[in-house]
């Protein structure tokens, strides 16, 4: 199958099945010389594992990360980074009953008609388990972004349709955001969520949400126009992740209802470091763009929202189809979230950073002398 493979210069790829021996990924362009370690994998995989409590699935596994090569005393080599995880709390049983039944939301049918034949343990490549690759693979991009001083900061900002408040306004606590599970950086708001969770996972059902990025040290000038702009690689990279069905910039779809007047964002006078003495340094009075004009990044911060679809496995009884095309009755049984957006936040984080990195290093041949 093709797919598996992401970036043009700092690149990855990913493998492996939910229920498989393991999963992983092999990053390749990293530059040489980058303080990288396994406690900094390790890190942003404790992030995502499952079994944190509140919303997540109750299946525990370890995610201990396996370094096995491109990495030297603590140093990036310069070549392949292979890091993998082993799955060791598989309970495949529990999805014997599915093999020959189109699960409603998910992608068994469109699987078998792809590929004639499908992996039901777990959904298989198509799990949100996959995603565990792609977030070791940021953390190396993380460690590289983290040389330029680019931050990547990914908090859940709304779960069934309850809003978090925004940055700016009173409560919101970015620290806030690791002390509860679900990444709601504003006390208040996680415990009124936490309760809703407890009543949507007692009526056998789930929910969605959004989850909010924001890139803070990011250089202006990076992108690559016409059809490699920022935030078409961006809108790329979240939309690759299965639950995603949206992604807005800075103001969003909110602009569609703004005027010009509103929605243009001011130049002003600025000190930038790295421009060419005949550009002069320019930062805006607002930030509705998002950070991005042209598909090219401005110096400013990186501002977007991703939308999130409900878990489609729930306890809820459902109409379905199964191999022969008969209409059966599912309850599904199992170990699954009842929202996986506060797990999708370091994932977010993750697909960020390998955009980033992987334009960093194609903004090195824009131009003689930089």
């Amino acid at each position: 199958m093709g797919g598996n493979h992401f970036g043009t210069i700092f690149t990855v790829t990913t493998f492996g099945e939910s229920h498989g021996p393991a999963l992983g990924c092999v990053v390749e362009g990293c530059p040489a010389g980058i303080p990288l370690g396994i406690d900094e994998i390790s890190q942003e995989l404790q992030r995502r594992r499952p079994g944190g409590g509140g919303p997540a699935t109750t299946r525990i596994e370890a995610d201990t990360p396996e370094l096995l090569s491109g990495v030297f005393e603590g140093k990036t080599l310069g070549t392949p980074i292979a890091i993998m995880v082993r799955n060791t709390n598989q309970r495949s049983g529990d999805y014997d009953a599915l093999k020959d039944v189109y699960r409603p939301g998910h992608a068994d049918w469109t699987w078998e008609a792809k590929y004639g034949f499908r992996d039901p343990r777990g959904g298989g490549r198509s799990s949100g388990r996959e995603t565990l690759g792609r977030v070791a693979a940021g953390a190396v991009a993380k460690a590289f972004l983290g040389e330029y001083g680019i931050t990547i900061q990914a908090w859940t900002s709304s779960v069934a349709g309850i809003p978090v408040p925004d940055p700016e306004e009173l409560g919101f606590d970015l620290e806030e955001r690791e002390k509860n599970p679900l990444r709601i950086p504003h006390r208040e708001t996680a415990a009124q969520v936490l309760g809703v969770i407890e009543q949507i996972r007692s009526a056998g059902d789930s929910a969605g949400g959004t989850v909010s990025c924001m890139v803070h040290g990011l250089p202006p000038g990076l992108g690559e126009p016409v059809f490699g702009k920022l935030d078409a690689r961006l809108a790329g990279a979240m939309l690759s992740l299965g639950a995603a069905k949206g992604i807005e910039f800075g103001a969003g779809f909110a602009a569609a209802a703004g005027r010009g007047s509103t929605q243009n964002d001011q130049p002003i006078p600025a000190s930038l470091q790295g421009l060419p003495r005949e550009v002069p340094g320019v930062r805006y009075q607002s930030n509705q763009a998002g950070g991005m004009l042209g598909g090219i990044s401005t110096g400013m911060p990186l501002e977007f929202r991703v939308a999130f679809k409900p878990v489609p496995s729930i306890t809820k009884p459902q109409k379905t189809l199964d191999r022969r095309g008969l209409v059966r009755e599912l309850i599904i049984q199992g170990r699954h979230d009842v929202c996986m957006v506060p797990r999708v936040v370091p994932v977010v984080e993750a697909m960020t950073a390998l955009v980033l990195a992987d334009l960093m290093l194609l903004h090195r041949g824009d131009r003689i002398g930089t």
